[in-house]
């Protein structure tokens, strides 16, 4: 079919395929009528199959998605979710705008933002959300952070590093900076349990060329050939 875009396969095997998002594009449609999103590119990438989405990430954020390649195994896939045996992590760089441990947890319930409904605040009522973080490396301004994921509230991540006075660079709803690119937010490994044999499967992926490139940038090391593995 004309006019979907390739995608990046990070793994594919008979029964699900894991593919990494670039930014800007939607997991999946929202309208009959939109074709755009990643689950179409992977059901014109798969021809013969239809993709069975497990879990989605932000239109904004780019990184690694598993898709099922049949209905039965969404169910088994989202008890992994359930479980944490599903496991998800991502890499941030965030603006410093407040001092920022070498580690810890934020545990903060995250509800919808009455004065806009594209986006989700720390709220008293809202729904139990907890994020862990890693600092890898930071300076006075950025730091870049390993995160991983105990619940999935709707822009989880991005509502609790901004609520800490740590927003993701060029978040576009929840950092007021100028944006100067995509936003910063890559899911860079995925852990999970392979459904037929219980083995335990990781799946990484590397930084797209242009996010490794503003890292480097941003924390002023020398660029390599190849990205770091992370």
């Amino acid at each position: 079919m004309p006019g979907h875009d390739s995608i990046d396969v990070a793994y594919e095997d008979d029964d699900i395929i894991v593919v990494n998002k670039q930014a800007g594009k939607k997991t999946h449609p929202n309208l009959k009528t939109e074709d755009d999103s990643l689950m179409n590119d992977v059901e014109n990438y798969l021809q013969n199959a239809h993709p069975y989405m497990v879990h989605r990430i932000d239109m904004e954020t780019s990184g690694l998605v598993l898709i099922a390649k049949t209905p039965y195994l969404v169910p088994i896939l989202n008890r992994q979710l359930s479980s944490k045996t599903l496991h998800r992590q991502y890499l941030a760089v965030v603006k410093l705008n407040l001092p920022i441990s070498d580690s810890g947890t934020i545990d903060l319930p995250i509800g919808q933002d009455p004065t806009d409904v594209r986006k989700r605040m720390v709220t008293e009522n809202g729904l139990n959300a907890i994020t862990e973080y890693e600092v890898i490396k930071k300076n006075n301004d950025f730091a870049l952070l390993k995160l991983n994921l105990q619940t999935g509230r709707t822009h989880q991540l991005r509502v609790h590093l901004s609520h800490m006075g740590w927003p993701i660079v060029n978040d576009p709803l929840y950092n007021s900076d100028p944006k100067h690119g995509k936003l910063l937010l890559f899911a860079d490994k995925l852990t999970f349990e392979e459904p037929f044999t219980g083995n335990s499967k990781i799946i990484k992926a590397k930084l797209s060329k242009d996010m490794y490139n503003l890292i480097c940038a941003y924390f002023k090391q020398p660029k390599s050939s190849s990205n770091p593995d992370n």
